[in-house]
């Protein structure tokens, strides 16, 4: 499918993956800066943002996603960044298409199988009748009992949008908790180009066996971590922009 997508720039296309239940508006500051010297593609990936919605969802499929949405814009050739499950796509896509990958920038995320962190999570969310809610206040309060972190309820939300006067998710919530032991499932990945992988610190994604294992299937790979807990680029933007530059340079 030909996914949504944010362009900003001119110059070499750098493309930025979001995670589990983003959108390529999350990368905000981040797209406007380095639109300064690239192409920046945001992208949103199947069954998020604006993008179409399908009852599959695996990285193979995630990877053809981003061929045709390339493809479909006359890009060649592009750095790639992918945060969290945007970074297991990321080097899904440069697996299968190393020859579209100049080079390679995964952010807190592994290759292994991750824990079921959201399914409760996602039932929380599909448990809300928003037939009943006239706000995105009422929806917060719905969720409260069930998911105190403020944090986590105001990115869930960014996800809420009205049509025709009513709220509904913009996410597609029950393709996403269908798929979801398929997303949290180890990748089969190889890539021999330069590649980054930025871990957060204080974030349990990347391990030191996660790192051992990274380096094997990836012998030009760059680590460094910074002091961040799993949304590295939103906590340290600054640092986060400085290492990318860094590589990419």
């Amino acid at each position: 499918m030909q996914l949504h997508t944010q362009t900003l720039g001119q110059g070499q296309p750098l493309v930025l993956l979001h995670g589990l239940f983003g959108s390529a508006d999350n990368w905000g500051s981040i797209a406007k800066h380095f639109a300064q010297h690239y192409q920046v593609i945001s992208v949103d990936l199947r069954n998020h943002g604006r993008s179409p919605h399908r009852d599959s969802q695996t990285y193979a499929e995630m990877a053809d996603d981003l061929l045709e949405t390339l493809d479909a814009l006359g890009v060649d050739q592009v750095h790639l960044l992918g945060h969290s499950l945007g970074g297991k796509v990321a080097m899904q896509f440069a697996t299968q298409y190393p020859e579209k990958v100049s080079k390679l920038i995964v952010v807190d995320m592994a290759m292994r199988t991750y824990p079921d962190r959201y399914t409760q999570l996602m039932d929380h969310m599909l448990a809300v009748n928003l037939s009943q809610m006239a706000s995105r206040n009422e929806v917060d309060n719905a969720l409260k009992g069930p998911i105190a972190n403020v944090r986590v309820r105001q990115f869930l939300l960014t996800n809420l949008v009205k049509n025709e006067d009513q709220l509904q998710w913009r996410i597609n919530l029950p393709a996403l908790k269908a798929n979801y032991a398929k997303l949290i499932a180890a990748i089969a990945v190889h890539f021999d180009q330069p590649s980054l992988f930025i871990r957060g610190e204080r974030s349990d994604y990347v391990q030191g066996s996660d790192i051992t294992e990274l380096q094997q299937h990836f012998p030009q790979a760059e680590f460094v971590s910074l002091p961040t807990d799993h949304w590295v680029h939103a906590e340290q933007p600054q640092l986060f922009i400085q290492a990318v530059e860094a590589f990419l340079a």
